[in-house]
């Protein structure tokens, strides 16, 4: 028995051949060996990340309108971008990020209870604001990383946002899945 006083579950077996990994990869939460829970949680994180990104450039283009001539988003949909200075743009782009985050982490929230994790060892409100407060810390901790290497190291931009979102991951990864969630 474990700490909640319920019987421990059976182990999941790797998967042996490719219609068992597919089966325990689309299967329902906690249903799957560790490495293939862990591709299914990455898997998540990808999409929920590209919610973000979404939400952001659609709030940076229409609702804080914060983009410029150069900006990629401008250039790739042929977008007229609306006369701004710096403060105010740093501004409203910090509003859109905050938006893309929350919108992309209750995405996550419901697809990782539903897909990847074992939900019920707190009460779903208790394990939604931990899941945010978790997911809030991971990003601060990997932005923190990222300037670090870049400060210190003179890191490429690139390989030091890839170390943050990898240290995010798995940080995430293992306070969900042993603090949070039954497994």
């Amino acid at each position: 028995m474990n700490a909640t006083s319920e019987p421990d579950a059976p182990r999941v077996p790797f998967p042996r051949t490719a219609s068992e990994m597919v089966r325990q990869f689309f299967g329902r939460s906690g249903t799957a060996h560790p490495l293939v829970q862990f591709f299914k949680y990455a898997a998540v994180g990808v999409f929920a990340t590209l919610v973000n990104i979404a939400v952001f450039s659609v709030c940076a283009w229409r609702v804080f309108p914060c983009v410029t001539a150069d900006d990629f988003v401008v250039k790739l949909f042929g977008l007229v971008p609306p006369a701004i200075d710096e403060a105010a743009r740093a501004r409203l782009a910090a509003y859109c990020n905050v938006a893309g985050f929350v919108v992309a982490d209750v995405v996550c929230y419901l697809i990782n209870r539903a897909f990847v994790f074992k939900p019920g060892k707190l009460p779903m409100w208790l394990e939604f604001l931990s899941f945010t407060a978790v997911g809030a810390f991971a990003a601060l901790l990997g932005a923190a990383l990222q300037t670090w290497l870049i400060a210190s190291f003179g890191v490429q931009t690139s390989v030091a946002f890839l170390v943050c979102i990898l240290t995010a991951l798995a940080f995430n990864y293992v306070l969900r899945k042993f603090f949070i969630f039954k497994g």
